[in-house]
């Protein structure tokens, strides 16, 4: 196939994201049937990656691409508070991510990026030098998704069905799943083919949210751990069959960039069977942390933005999601803060320790890991959550609502979930005409961008904070 606008002797970089991509199926279960993934091992450098902390989608990706912690991003989930009030917190797009990523430093160098579906892209920005295609937060193809602006017009005259993300994939309709799956798969991959040869590119980056949808719709199919496997159940390849379509896909997208290219396959984090959910809010209500003036009924489902909080009586609450963020009511900073500043971290300790004990259904011990920010950040920026909660090791997720009449739920509250995420992604670093050291470990997906600037003949910024990966 023609290769137009390739830059010969330059130094040119293709990172290829798969959002989610777990070390057990790439490296072990399904890697005799991805050929492709298989080969850049063979000759390359790889391993699993340690995640972000929270290891999530958004802040991870941000975190890899520019070496920062989330704590130095003041980046904590998708959505983040944006002031100490009890306004509910806000949605954390491409916007919120304040320091510059790789592409930023290649177009410092007067180089050109080619980014598709980069987490936390949206909205899309200009590139000094390059092409962009924003990322699943996008609301939609009516949206200025693209830089420059003219793009957009290509994007869907290329891709007419172009969608960034696959929708409801917490839905009991796993058919219809599976068709907008694939279908939003093939038109990325046909889309990232037809810019890589029509634009000039050093930098070029596709992350495929994909990978993370499978396992969020498909995972009791494919797992038999999982307490709703059912042996021989219609569904139970699918997730492998998904990972074979990618790597077929890789394939085709990796000749396509030509044999001088660094190739890097990278995902932010991996994946974990979920067993439930600890309803966060109304075990703090339970354990008089929370007080409502109107207590929530067993069976009808209420948020904390709904609930009547009072808020003059209340010292914690709390925020769902894959992982738990609490948050203290602390006087003179939050409008109506109860404890004092002088009992903050006796307070912080203890409320830690009782959420590192919670017992499970069983009465089981959950193995439950409470982080404090600033033992784990270089800096605390924005407004960190006063503590950070892996519940179960992240085997069960945090509930944010209230009224399921205990302090666990079997169910998730925002539809079907099968798994959580797990805090070791992959990578797999292939450069041409080396061969790379194998397999190695002990490297944070921080590490990703100063290896990405080194491979592209780039100075590394002293701010960053990861380091080189050694081939």
């Amino acid at each position: 196939m023609t290769r137009f606008f390739k830059r010969r002797g330059s130094r040119r970089v293709l990172v290829l994201g798969l959002d989610c991509a777990a070390p057990e199926l790439v490296f072990d279960q399904f890697n005799a049937e991805l050929p492709t993934l298989r080969g850049l091992m063979q000759t390359g450098t790889w391993g699993r990656l340690e995640s972000s902390l929270p290891c999530i989608t958004v802040p991870a990706w941000a975190s890899m691409m520019s070496s920062r912690d989330p704590g130095v991003l003041g980046i904590y989930g998708f959505r983040n508070r944006a002031d100490h009030s009890y306004n509910p917190m806000k949605v954390t797009d491409g916007s919120a991510v304040r320091v510059p990523r790789v592409w930023d430093y290649v177009s410092e160098a007067g180089r050109p990026s080619l980014l598709v579906g980069v987490p936390q892209t949206y909205p899309a920005r200009p590139l000094l030098n390059g092409y962009l295609v924003s990322d699943f937060m996008t609301p939609g193809t009516e949206s200025a998704f693209t830089y420059p602006a003219i793009l957009k017009q290509e994007v869907l005259r290329v891709t007419p069905n172009y969608t960034f993300d696959v929708g409801d994939f917490r839905t009991p309709d796993k058919d219809a799943l599976w068709q907008r799956l694939i279908d939003m798969t093939e038109a990325q991959y046909r889309l990232l083919c037809h810019l890589m040869t029509g634009k000039a590119w050093d930098f070029a980056m596709h992350v495929n949210i994909g990978t993370d949808r499978v396992h969020h719709g498909f995972w009791r199919y494919h797992d038999s751990t999982h307490r709703l496997y059912e042996a021989g159940n219609p569904y139970e390849n699918y997730i492998r069959d998904y990972y074979k379509l990618v790597d077929e896909r890789l394939a085709e997208v990796i000749e396509l960039a030509g044999d001088d290219v660094t190739v890097l396959v990278v995902s932010d984090h991996g994946v974990r069977r979920l067993d439930g959910g600890i309803c966060l809010n109304e075990w703090l209500w339970r354990n008089g942390w929370l007080t409502l003036k109107t207590p929530p009924q067993a069976g009808e489902l209420t948020t904390l933005e709904n609930a009547d909080v009072d808020w003059a009586q209340t010292r914690a609450w709390g925020s769902g999601g894959y992982y738990g963020r609490v948050f203290l009511n602390v006087e003179e900073r939050e409008p109506q803060g109860i404890i004092p500043a002088e009992q903050y971290e006796a307070t912080r300790n203890k409320l830690a320790a009782a959420l590192a004990a919670i017992i499970g259904p069983n009465d089981q011990a959950l193995d439950t890991k409470v982080f404090k920010p600033q033992e784990i950040y270089e800096q605390v920026n924005g407004i960190a959550p006063d503590l950070l909660v892996y519940f179960g090791d992240l085997h069960w997720r945090a509930v944010g609502t209230f009224g399921h009449g205990a302090h666990f739920t079997l169910e998730n509250d925002t539809g079907p979930d099968d798994t959580n995420h797990a805090p070791h992604g992959i990578f797999i670093l292939n450069e041409p005409g080396k061969r790379g050291a194998g397999n190695v470990d002990g490297h944070q997906l921080m590490d990703i961008a100063p290896t990405l600037l080194r491979r592209l003949g780039i100075d590394v910024p002293r701010e960053m904070q990861g380091r080189e990966i050694e081939t």
